[in-house]
């Protein structure tokens, strides 16, 4: 899938997985990547090497190459791409351990032989009465124990382990890999949401649970939401409604200039993504993601404008994909970007 140094992913064997992510699609929704086989063809494709460094087992793409993929994969199935990145997530605050926890988890992560996820919202979020942390992190007798609640995880239910962050006595926040057989780790049954419940989001508790390994932030470069992996999901997402109006356009003339004013607009954020990821300037990121967000929810009412009654019923990809759209005004979210948003829809003048 992913050639050392290249720019983009091998565009054949990215088609053939995506077609077949397509065709499980409507599994993975109801019942997640992880029991549909999503997950299993990430593995065998190829995309989950991409993400852990070659020192640590993996094949380690370029971010570019990363993102064309994520954009690919989300534009046939966001459910799968989602749990993709926070799947990543994990990974990437497991690279910062030392050299016992990376050689225990990452090569068997790449190959997709086990797998993970991530739970640290609490860390920049979710906060308890009178200020305490949402997980705190206590060391007794020489043993880490963590107690508290993760509000979000995906696939929390389905993984091997989950990578959370904790905050100690002192303010400090360390992360953790807890194995989800942990003593003390209770499961809340997985969240019906407005779209994506296949993701398996749920709340984790925890109870005085020991952590099987613990990880500086400073070396898994701390705690960062609202990251180019979700604009590039945002584009996915984008990409699936534009292949809807574009449908439609076929038989309707009318539709055509619309098709192609959104169209262009996408290549627009394309390109700007693919800059961010590659100079490494972060100063445009928010105003990107809030523009992809944008852009996201109004091909998405496009489509269902365009699809009329047939796209109001439940079942109909318009229907889907304008539910969906939304998902990106509260996931991984950055104030800065919800503020964007909210005054764009206010019509207040920034």
């Amino acid at each position: 899938m992913f050639a050392p140094d290249a720019t983009m992913p091998d565009p054949a064997p990215l088609a053939v997985l995506c077609d077949a992510l397509g065709e499980r699609a409507a599994a993975t929704d109801e019942l997640g990547p992880w029991q549909s086989g999503a997950f299993d063809l990430l593995a065998r494709a190829g995309v989950l090497a991409g993400f852990i460094p070659m020192a640590d087992g993996g094949t380690g793409a370029t971010e570019p190459a990363i993102l064309d993929a994520l954009v690919a994969i989300a534009s046939r199935s966001l459910t799968t791409a989602l749990a993709l990145t926070q799947w990543a997530s994990g990974c990437r605050i497991i690279t910062g351990g030392d050299d016992a926890t990376r050689s225990r988890w990452l090569p068997a992560l790449a190959a997709g032989t086990i797998t993970t996820t991530v739970g640290i919202a609490q860390l920049s979020t979710s906060r308890r009465h009178l200020g305490a942390p949402a997980l705190a992190a206590r060391m007794a007798n020489g043993v880490w124990r963590l107690t508290g609640l993760c509000p979000w995880v995906t696939g929390a239910d389905s993984v091997d382990a989950i990578v959370t962050g904790a905050v100690r006595d002192d303010g400090r926040q360390l992360f953790f890999i807890v194995p989800t057989d942990s003593p003390g780790l209770a499961i809340a049954p997985p969240m019906r949401m407005l779209a994506l419940s296949g993701s398996r989001t749920s709340s984790v508790a925890f109870t005085d649970v020991v952590p099987s390994a613990v990880i500086e932030p400073r070396a898994a470069g701390g705690v960062r939401t609202g990251g180019l992996a979700t604009t590039a999901l945002a584009l996915g997402s984008t990409v699936a409604a534009l292949a809807v109006l574009e449908g439609e356009a076929v038989h309707r003339a009318t539709l055509a200039p619309v098709a192609e004013a959104l169209r262009a607009e996408t290549h627009g954020i394309e390109a700007r993504l693919r800059h961010a990821a590659t100079d490494g300037d972060t100063n445009d990121r928010d105003r990107l993601r809030a523009d992809a967000n944008g852009l996201v929810i109004r091909a998405a009412q496009a489509a269902l404008t365009a699809t009329k009654g047939a796209g109001f019923v439940e079942g109909h990809p318009a229907a889907r994909l304008v539910r969906e759209a939304h998902f990106f005004l509260v996931w991984s979210c950055p104030q800065t970007v919800a503020g964007i948003a909210l005054c764009e829809l206010s019509r207040i003048e920034m």
